[in-house]
């Protein structure tokens, strides 16, 4: 197990920012951190790497216990949602900063900080100050320095924010490569990149765990499948007949018929056969999904346990 969490309470004064948080994150996964502003997300990665302090719990880093700077230092890295670096330095010689932090030898460093800078896209800038670079450009440093010396547990706070869709689409090329090599822990607020990154996933509200599985498990992938359709009767009576394991649900905005069907079933069978008897009924179809999205997975899932916080004079004023 790469981390750790059980039970793990945060309190500041009157308020628990975490309330007896549950978190495993197996070694070589890319795990994804999910729930609404004010969850706990955030606290979670700063208690895991001894940032904070957590009021009551159990925390087991890498190496076993809690983070400890002289038995984890180079092992477990944090990215913070917003970091910044001296301005005055400059791109090469602040990841030579970080890389000797971490104990890389001179020529380990050589190959790695080009290696890096070549994905990040920053290669032409590595003798350029911190303060020449785009808000953009100041993120895909945080993320190079987050990965310098393949440490093994990697704490992304909203990794892609502030990135251009091409720099985005590095960044998850270059995370996706590291996948059974280190334990990345990704929190944000875009749960398509979390989809598409991650292997397993949790969510949390109100500092507790919500549910934390594959994410196989959580998008039903491997036994539910949606058809998108153009128009006509959808043929029930029919489909029941032919598949009589199979539970089906027809929703009419838009029209969309979808199935949840057995391990007897390979998801080639089903469609095979559903895609038949529909063609031959005359429906017309838009669409193929597997499983659900995760966005709609997190609001079903959380619906019970969100509250919003109420609407006073002085949140209003916050948000205007």
């Amino acid at each position: 197990m790469a981390l750790l969490l059980q039970g793990v309470v945060k309190n500041y004064g009157r308020t628990h920012a975490l309330a007896g948080l549950d978190l495993h994150v197996p070694k070589g996964s890319i795990f994804g951190l999910v729930g609404s502003n004010g969850a706990g997300k955030t606290t979670a990665l700063a208690i895991a790497v001894g940032l904070l302090r957590h009021s009551a719990g159990q925390i087991n880093v890498p190496g076993a216990g809690p983070f400890r700077p002289e038995q984890h230092a180079g092992r477990v890295v944090l990215l913070p949602q917003d970091s910044s670096f001296p301005p005055h330095a400059r791109v090469e010689e602040l990841l030579r900063f970080y890389g000797r932090i971490q104990g890389l030898s001179s020529a380990a460093l050589t190959h790695t900080i080009s290696d890096l800078l070549d994905w990040v896209h920053l290669h032409e800038r590595r003798q350029s100050a911190v303060r020449t670079l785009s808000h953009g450009m100041n993120r895909r440093l945080a993320i190079a320095q987050a990965f310098l010396g393949a440490p093994e547990l990697v704490l992304l706070d909203e990794p892609l924010n502030g990135l251009d869709p091409r720099e985005a689409a590095r960044v998850r090329d270059l995370i996706r490569q590291r996948r059974g090599q280190q334990a990345i822990v990704i929190s944000s607020h875009h749960l398509s990149d979390v989809e598409g990154l991650c292997d397993r996933v949790a969510f949390i509200e109100h500092g507790r765990l919500v549910r934390q599985d594959t994410m196989e498990a959580i998008t039903h992938r491997s036994h539910r499948i949606t058809y998108w359709l153009g128009g006509g009767a959808v043929p029930l009576e029919t489909l029941s007949a032919v598949l009589p394991d199979v539970v089906w649900e027809v929703k009419a905005e838009p029209l969309t018929l979808s199935a949840t069907f057995p391990e007897t079933y390979t998801m080639e069978q089903l469609n095979t056969l559903v895609l038949r008897t529909l063609l031959n009924a005359g429906v017309g179809i838009l669409e193929i999904r597997r499983g659900t999205d995760l966005e709609s997975e997190y609001l079903r899932l959380s619906a019970g346990s969100y509250q919003p916080p109420p609407l006073t004079p002085a949140n209003v004023a916050r948000s205007a």
